[in-house]
């Protein structure tokens, strides 16, 4: 065999490999692509679309119940506001609770006899399960605690927990402002027996 020829031969795997790793190189990269793109939409999504949301404890029983597991809408605050009856996310603290707005902004709450009144007008409640509160009224003598008039500022909600005689809530550490409310429905995927979007 010719010198020219191993030559020849020498260039033609040298071009051969280099061909290899400018494919690999580029396949790399376009891989690392691929996972920006993914972590940005990821992030895009949690920041601005939809947030997980695990529910702990049962102060929103029966409505949702504890293990429960969904994503709660963040576009909706932006569109939609916040409305009284909404069942949202609140942050208090470095915790995040899962709660239903009753007040709203410069109204007056307060509760007499079970009753919750809202500018001296005595609030409907059909989101609250009719024979759950029964049960609790005869079991224990009230479902919602008396509690004295609340004048609500110009940004104040105040939301308490479907399931009052456990729910730590407005009643317990007071409004929450706007800026709070992070999270607004839960649509809950696991269990699977309860899917759902759930918001009032």
């Amino acid at each position: 065999m010719s010198i020219v020829r191993m030559k020849n031969m020498e260039l033609q795997e040298e071009k051969q490999t280099n061909e290899k790793q400018r494919r690999f190189g580029l396949e790399l990269l376009d891989f690392v692509k691929i996972l920006l793109v993914c972590f940005i939409v990821a992030f895009g999504i949690k920041t601005f679309i939809a947030r997980p949301v695990f529910v702990e404890g049962s102060s929103m029983y029966p409505t949702l119940q504890d293990g429960e597991f969904g994503f709660t809408n963040l576009l909706g605050l932006s569109f939609e506001g916040v409305n009284r009856g909404d069942i949202v996310i609140v942050e208090e603290g470095d915790e995040y609770w899962v709660k239903r707005v009753i007040g709203l902004p410069n109204e007056t709450i307060e509760c007499r006899d079970n009753v919750v009144y809202i500018n001296g007008e005595a609030l409907d409640e059909p989101y609250l399960d009719s024979d759950y509160v029964y049960d609790i009224e005869n079991n224990q003598g009230y479902f919602t605690s008396d509690f004295e008039a609340i004048e609500l500022g110009s940004d104040e909600y105040f939301v308490m927990g479907d399931n009052r005689v456990v729910s730590a809530d407005s009643r317990v550490v007071g409004p929450f402002s706007r800026s709070q409310i992070v999270g607004k429905g839960v649509l809950v995927l696991m269990p699977l027996d309860q899917i759902g979007y759930k918001n009032q």
